[in-house]
């Protein structure tokens, strides 16, 4: 049954749905209402499970890490400034392939001082070997954690499910939550082949020498290639389980014969969706991709999605100073060798929480035609409010 529910609170129940045995997390916002609603299903009594309050996020994912290394089911959320602080136990849970899911509930990151929505603070910690997977919608994230929980423990992988803060985390929405009786025969037991157990003595998270750092490194890199198919399956299974989808690891939508694409992550391929559906004949149609899986970065899928193109607009919701879009970097870089490829336009978008006003779907096509147009911009930057000389 569908019910209206804010998108923290829908998360809530979805992961009260998972029956974690830890919950550890220090509120920050946007994603103060996620733990605040989980504390009170846990006050409540609709949720059984150790819910630790603590002084700081950094403590937070060092309880989590430590509960799902013993053996544990954990969660945990944070944003913004709160990834930076528990940057260090990321690559930890990471590096020693522990199998948790955290929401972010992303947020710029400072300075300026910003509340509101991009995506600076996961994309701070990419390299830290986390899965990572983008919502586009409340429901989508709803569905997205309870796959993370599968996901996690097939893989001996954390899972970062990433929403747009405010966008969605503060936005009602009809969502469809499953029974428990249905979560509890689609979610197993949690394990851990690698926990920490007093009857079989053994360590995590050793010095390394370098004769052998080269090769966990591999591994991991390995894990999270092998992870793609895990991703993909997960999804449909759920699909086939409850009707609903998310995407798997690359989703194409819009006109499939277009020469024109646009790939974007979480809420914007939303709100473009919606802007090439209400534009004007003349206006043309593209190709709609939507990341869903960020890290592993699905890169056969987008070789595949992107044929045909002639031209493909890349979104980014955080730069990389100096260089430029992160993501469509990193699309220029799997296109680079595929014969025929299509000529990037990449566009930074909505940076600080700045609106994202359906009509850019217009006025991103409308930059195809422009030979002079930048192969990277800020696009919706205000030449007014520059100084002269960055204009």
């Amino acid at each position: 049954m569908l019910k209206a529910l804010e998108g923290s609170q829908a998360i809530a129940r979805a992961v009260a749905l998972c029956r974690p045995d830890v919950v550890a997390a220090y509120p920050i916002t946007p994603q103060t209402h996620i733990v605040e609603n989980l504390s009170r299903l846990v006050a409540d009594g609709e949720m059984h499970t150790e819910f630790v309050s603590v002084e700081s996020e950094f403590s937070a994912a060092s309880v989590v890490l430590g509960a799902a290394a013993a053996g544990s089911r954990a969660y945990t959320a944070t944003a913004s400034q709160g990834v930076l602080l528990m940057a260090e136990v990321l690559f930890n849970i990471a590096g020693m392939r522990i199998p948790l899911v955290m929401t972010v509930a992303n947020r710029a990151v400072s300075a300026p001082l910003s509340i509101w929505n991009d995506h600076s603070d996961s994309m701070a910690v990419r390299d830290s070997g986390w899965i990572q997977l983008h919502a586009a919608d409340n429901q989508e994230a709803v569905d997205t954690t309870i796959q993370a929980f599968r996901i996690a423990q097939e893989t001996e992988l954390p899972v970062m499910v990433c929403m747009d803060g405010f966008i969605l985390t503060h936005t009602l929405e009809p969502i469809e939550l499953p029974a428990q009786s249905a979560v509890d025969g689609w979610l197993p037991p949690y394990q851990f082949s690698r926990k920490l157990d007093p009857g079989d003595p053994k360590s995590l998270g050793t010095l390394v020498a370098p004769d052998f750092f080269a090769e966990v490194r591999h591994s991991h890199h390995a894990a999270m290639i092998k992870a793609l198919d895990v991703i993909e399956e997960i999804d449909r299974e759920w699909h086939a389980f409850t009707g609903r989808r998310c995407g798997g690891l690359l989703e194409v939508t819009g006109d499939p014969d277009a020469k024109i694409g646009i790939l974007a992550m979480g809420s914007t391929f939303g709100t473009i969706e919606t802007g090439m559906e209400h534009a004007g004949p003349d206006t043309g149609s593209a190709r709609l991709l939507k990341l869903r899986a960020y890290r592993p970065f699905p890169a056969e899928a987008l070789r595949k999605a992107a044929e045909g193109l002639d031209h493909l607009i890349v979104i980014d919701r955080a730069i990389s100073p100096g260089m430029g879009g992160i993501v469509g970097t990193e699309v220029a870089a799997v296109l680079a060798d595929v014969p025929g490829a299509p000529r990037i336009h990449n566009h930074a978008l909505g940076l600080g929480g700045r609106d994202i006003p359906e009509t850019i779907y217009a006025d991103l096509m409308a930059t195809i035609s422009d030979p002079d147009a930048p192969a990277f911009s800020v696009f919706d930057a205000d030449p007014e409010k520059l100084d002269p000389e960055d204009r």
